[in-house]
């Protein structure tokens, strides 16, 4: 086995190397995080002219949450995320991505031990831990108010 000098290496690591395309994924991450942006506005519009005043911010979150977990499922989300790169990270459909992915990557080992054990890995403890936070918490205040 011959060894090579580093300059060897280099010239070899460079040749070999797929060329960076660092412009057209800043593109495409701009434009698909934008997008995102974008929808996540007009369902606001929307939900406001539907009378939902201050809580419509809540119901766009809730909305693109699931709109997030839906594409995952349906086996969307990754070629999406694929081509948009950062762009399908940044905004909130990218954390309903996180945690429904390892649920449903699991799910043929049942609804408990696959889907729901899922569910807390990733990002999932703290987003299904304030999910179910925030519930109790109304409950407790619907009860009381």
């Amino acid at each position: 086995m011959k060894k090579l000098t580093n300059e060897q290496y280099a010239e070899l690591a460079a040749r070999y190397s797929p060329k960076s395309r660092t412009g057209p994924d800043i593109i495409a991450a701009f434009a698909c995080g934008g997008a995102v942006c974008v929808l996540g506005e007009l369902l606001g519009e929307l939900y406001a002219s539907l009378g939902a005043g201050e809580d419509a911010a809540m119901y766009v979150s809730a909305t693109l949450v699931a709109l997030g977990a839906l594409l995952t499922a349906l086996g969307v989300y990754d070629s999406f995320a694929s081509f948009a790169g950062a762009g399908a990270l940044v905004p909130i459909t990218g954390f309903a991505n996180a945690v429904a992915a390892p649920a449903i990557e699991f799910r043929s080992e049942g609804m408990i031990t696959g889907l729901a054990a899922g569910l807390f890995t990733i990002s999932g403890p703290v987003i299904v831990y304030g999910t179910a936070a925030g519930t109790l918490y109304g409950l407790v205040l619907c009860l009381l108010g």
